[in-house]
């Protein structure tokens, strides 16, 4: 998952919260006061403590002396956006359940194009998974090149 945080009259920051040490995440875990699984599960939901926490303990990277309570953004400051592949894995789920239903599946892959951080990497995710399938070989099949007794 990916964390935009885009603070009012300032660059957008992107925190990587699918590259985490296990001393961070132990961090968040205990700022957090939840497992790290609870934590992902409550973030890919929106939920604003999960997000100011992992974004500030990614934060702190390059600001050891931040505080928690110094980094409190406004709510529509943090956004949780997917990476490239909980992207590709995200497609690849809606078209097995719209697959069959063109406008379900236009309107899901509009929602995905919505929540991705990067949306080349969700485009090529789309063509991929819509791209017509070369059927197996039939079983017993011989093969083209089979050789021929003299």
């Amino acid at each position: 998952m990916i964390i935009d945080y885009t603070p009012e009259g300032a660059d957008r920051q992107r925190f990587d919260a699918g590259r985490l040490r296990a001393s961070e995440i132990q961090i968040i875990e205990r700022t957090a006061d939840g497992h790290w699984g609870e934590i992902k599960e409550a973030m890919s939901e929106g939920d604003i403590n999960a997000m100011r926490t992992v974004a500030f303990v990614i934060k702190k990277r390059n600001d050891p002396s931040l505080r928690f309570g110094d980094f409190d953004p406004f709510e529509d400051e943090l956004r949780v956006r997917l990476d490239a592949r909980e992207t590709r894995a995200y497609a690849e789920r809606i078209f097995a359940k719209y697959g069959s239903s063109p406008d379900d599946l236009a309107e899901a892959f509009g929602e995905l194009r919505d929540v991705t951080a990067d949306l080349e990497a969700c485009e090529q995710a789309i063509a991929d998974v819509t791209a017509p399938k070369d059927p197996e070989p039939a079983e017993g099949s011989e093969s083209p090149a089979s050789p021929s007794g003299s």
